[in-house]
């Protein structure tokens, strides 16, 4: 899998004044109040006609991360930004502060955003390939029970390790489970993903930064404890002893948008310097 110049986008491109929008809320209502109206009440003030998901020219998305990730990988492909108003807890992957909702959105629909080319991640256990925008976890389906994972790089073995599991996060990703698990952070433009375990069984163990061009493999060896496979918070598939999941970095790229002049390194601040 060698790296082409096709494959290499800009990170960054500027918005275009919005005509249509669709939008994307928290599955309980009760978490964004009263925000869907105030959304309405904006785009009528601002002559943005409010349509279903066919073809919008940007998706507003009410909640927080979780959110966010299901509004990514819907409209994951298509070109269409996805542009966040935080009603969750940390909301890295949103803009604009529930608070704030009607100036930043009035400022959006103006054009007054840029969007974000993300990569993604492709995971196949040999049941298809399945398409990340954060991150691909293996973890002992077995509580309590330590998983034995070898891993290897475009064939060369790593060698086995007891872990609790395993992450594989986008640049996206990074500063999600990858972050928490003691990884580092990609910032956005990393043509790249990293791989980090999860209370490893070893006192030698480090993150490792892959491009684009490898692909990493994971095996479960151990003897008899399954391991779940998440892809962006969702358990999937169950690698059982002996199976492998293979991962490596997608064609496919999400759009999100941010309201100017916010940037990476902002919303990096205010989320993790508390």
């Amino acid at each position: 899998m060698s790296q082409t110049r096709s494959n290499v986008r800009s990170p960054r491109r500027d918005g275009v004044a919005v005509a249509r929008a669709a939008f994307l809320t928290h599955g309980r209502a009760e978490v964004i109040g009263d925000a869907l109206d105030r959304l309405h009440a904006v785009a009528a003030r601002c002559g943005v006609e409010m349509v279903a998901d066919d073809d919008p020219d940007i998706v507003v998305v009410l909640g927080g991360d979780g959110t966010m990730l299901r509004a990514l990988q819907r409209w994951l492909g298509t070109g269409i930004p996805c542009l966040g108003v935080n009603f969750g807890r940390v909301g890295f992957l949103t803009s604009i502060a529930g608070r704030d909702l009607d100036a930043g959105l009035e400022r959006a629909f103006a054009g007054g955003y840029e969007v974000l080319d993300v990569p993604t991640l492709v995971g196949d256990a040999g049941g298809g390939a399945l398409t990340s925008v954060n991150d691909i976890v293996l973890t002992s389906a077995t509580p309590g029970r330590m998983a034995i994972v070898e891993w290897g790089v475009d064939g060369q073995s790593l060698g086995e390790l007891g872990c609790d599991g395993v992450i594989a996060a986008s640049p996206t990703g990074s500063t999600a489970y990858n972050i928490s698990a003691g990884g580092p952070v990609l910032v956005p433009g990393t043509d790249g993903y990293v791989i980090t375990f999860v209370s490893p069984h070893s006192l030698h163990v480090r993150s490792m930064v892959l491009g684009r061009s490898h692909v990493v493999s994971f095996r479960n060896s151990s003897a008899d404890v399954p391991v779940q496979m998440i892809v962006d918070g969702h358990v999937v598939a169950v690698l059982d002893p002996e199976k492998v999941l293979e991962v490596r970095m997608g064609d496919a790229y999400a759009a999100l948008a941010r309201v100017s002049p916010t940037s990476f390194f902002t919303r990096y601040l205010e989320a993790f310097s508390h």
